[in-house]
């Protein structure tokens, strides 16, 4: 069970575990490898948020957030949220997923936001059932073949 988590920064220190963050084989095709997450993060900087999710002094996922991004280049939809979410294959079930979902929320509301939107692929071995769980509401859209969901913070 999480003991003491917190976000941190990636940095060259430790640069080398966050890549080796690794989700279940099974779920490889649903997410992103950090590398990816990482190399995104280095094309679009000061939009891409990355941090490792610690347990202690123990590295048990990755997260990625992106922060008031205009989403139509029109100024009419802002949106925040959690861009990708890796967490390590032996530390899934042991709410680091929850914990990493409202850190995020917790940063959107830091930063005068009041929802989170995400994207996850559909479908029985998806994320699906935990999103839903954590009260995001599919909005109807997709990203690719993904589905577009949104959390109220208000």
């Amino acid at each position: 069970m999480i003991t003491s988590p917190r976000l941190e920064k990636i940095t060259a220190a430790n640069l080398d575990a966050a890549l080796a963050v690794q989700v279940r084989p099974d779920q490889a095709h649903l997410v992103s490898p950090v590398v990816h997450s990482l190399a995104e993060a280095y094309v679009y900087p000061g939009v891409a948020w990355p941090r490792l999710i610690m347990d202690g002094e123990r590295i048990v996922g990755f997260l990625m957030a992106f922060f008031d991004i205009d989403f139509r280049n029109d100024g009419t939809d802002h949106r925040s949220g959690l861009w990708r979410l890796n967490i390590v294959a032996g530390e899934q079930g042991r709410g680091y997923g929850r914990y990493a979902v409202q850190q995020v929320a917790a940063e959107i509301r830091r930063r005068g936001g009041t929802r989170l939107t995400t994207t996850w692929h559909p479908g029985p071995d998806g994320p699906e059932a935990f999103y839903l769980g954590l009260g995001f509401r599919p909005t109807g859209e997709t990203s690719g073949d993904q589905t577009v969901g949104e959390l109220d913070l208000a």
